[in-house]
């Protein structure tokens, strides 16, 4: 799992609602089905696509499968983003000096 899927993932509006969601604890896959205005079979195929992102994980407890949030990947994502910011903050202070240091 990388940066790519990652970035691919959270780029859905549908799942960037599902993890918000799933930021307030563990749902049945059903649950998550009902918050949704599409059907269930589209909902599976979001909840796979952050899976395979490593954004959420799925275990079973007998007849149910519930989803949790993941949060070791976003916190990765966003540390290689700050790192990003600081990298062009850091840019920008260099372009704004003045070559006799005034």
């Amino acid at each position: 799992m990388g940066i790519q899927e990652t970035l691919k993932a959270l780029s859905d509006p549908v799942r960037r609602d599902i993890l918000e969601h799933l930021k307030r604890g563990r749902l049945p896959a059903g649950q998550i089905a009902e918050l949704f205005d599409i059907s269930a079979p589209a909902v599976s195929r979001h909840l796979s696509v952050l899976k395979d992102a490593g954004l959420v994980r799925d275990y079973r407890e007998g007849k149910f499968v519930f989803y949790e949030l993941k949060a070791s990947v976003l916190e990765e994502t966003l540390l290689w983003m700050m790192n990003l910011k600081e990298a062009g903050d850091e840019e920008a202070l260099r372009s704004h000096v003045h070559p006799d240091g005034a």
